[in-house]
C-alpha cells in the first residue's frame, strides 16, 4: 500500500480536523498522512488511492474512526 492522504475543504475550515487525524495516525499507527487542501465540503481519507472513510451529509468521521479504518486497510493494530 502506498501513502495515506487526507483531503479536506480548506474554505469550510476542516484543516484542524485533518491535522488532528494526521496526528492520531502518527501517534497510534506510526504512519504519516499527506494533507491536501480542497474545496466543496470534501473530507476524505485514502490509503494507496482507495477511499477508506469520508464525510457524508450526516456523518463526519472523528480521528479514532479514521485510525480504525486505516488500520483495517493496512492490517495493523
Amino acid at each position: 500500500m502506498n501513502g495515506i492522504t487526507i483531503t479536506y475543504c480548506k474554505p469550510c475550515g476542516y484543516e484542524k480536523r485533518a491535522v488532528t487525524a494526521a496526528e492520531a495516525l502518527k501517534a497510534k499507527l506510526r504512519r504519516s498522512a499527506k494533507l491536501i487542501p480542497g474545496r466543496g465540503g470534501i473530507f476524505e481519507v485514502q490509503v494507496g488511492g482507495k477511499t477508506v472513510v469520508r464525510r457524508t451529509r450526516t456523518h463526519f468521521p472523528d480521528a479514532e474512526e479514521i485510525v480504525t479504518a486505516v488500520a483495517e486497510v493496512l492490517k495493523v493494530g
